[in-house]
């Protein structure tokens, strides 16, 4: 009669210490899934990426025509972007020809053929290595657009330091992988939820461990109590 009441007492206190520690794994499971979420939705600072995996975007001011197409039928131009500390850089990008018409103002602009100075365009799109082809391209080419006060001689030594290794494919649309590690964090966390709904409602078997533990520690100090007295 005794351990049962003493059942009775302990278990709405293990229930709850339980809980507890479910819900504390689950806010922190919860926590990392929506901050590895949000770091897959990013789009990166073209001066930030560090893979081609990550969707990153430039915001341009100049844009050249066309000085190189790559395998697939893409143009490449130069274009010239300015960084939050006011300066200038020139990098590649590859757009679709028939997207041509969507830059020709600021191309336009760009080679003086028009005085009105249009918005500047954000571009988007995923990094692609800068092949051997265009490279080499790019170094003949880029004394036709760069102004002469900024003309930089570039060659196979420094021109990973002026242009990165890597151009802008606007051509590729952003994709949503499924991220594993997410999905497995949430599942966790579900399994977690579930078990915090047995613990409450049902005689869950962990509760009858604790209890156990428990009534076996006090007996033991219940008989040595017993033994110093």
């Amino acid at each position: 009669m005794t351990k049962n009441k003493s059942n009775k007492k302990f278990r709405p206190i293990i229930k709850l210490f339980l809980c507890l520690i479910y819900f504390i794994i689950i806010c922190i499971l919860v926590f990392v899934s929506f901050r590895l979420f949000q770091k897959d939705q990013r789009i990166v600072n073209w001066n930030e990426v560090s893979s081609t995996d990550e969707y990153s975007y430039l915001n341009i001011s100049q844009m050249s025509e066309a000085f190189a197409v790559t395998d697939d039928n893409k143009q490449i131009h130069f274009v010239i972007v300015q960084d939050e500390t006011l300066e200038w850089h020139t990098y590649l990008i590859a757009i679709r020809k028939e997207d041509y018409n969507n830059y020709k103002s600021i191309i336009d602009y760009t080679y003086e053929r028009t005085k009105d100075k249009p918005d500047n365009i954000v571009v988007y799109g995923y990094p692609k290595k800068i092949t051997k082809k265009i490279k080499k391209l790019a170094i003949k080419n880029i004394i036709n657009f760069v102004p002469i006060e900024n003309k930089t001689i570039l060659t196979n030594d420094n021109f990973e330091d002026y242009m990165t290794n890597t151009y802008l494919d606007t051509t590729i649309p952003k994709t949503h992988k499924t991220n594993y590690i997410i999905v497995s964090l949430l599942v966790l966390a579900l399994i977690l939820f579930i078990l915090i709904i047995f613990t409450i409602f049902d005689k869950d078997r962990i509760v009858d461990e604790v209890e156990e533990i428990i009534e076996k520690e006090n007996s033991k100090l219940k008989k040595k109590k017993e033994k110093e007295e």
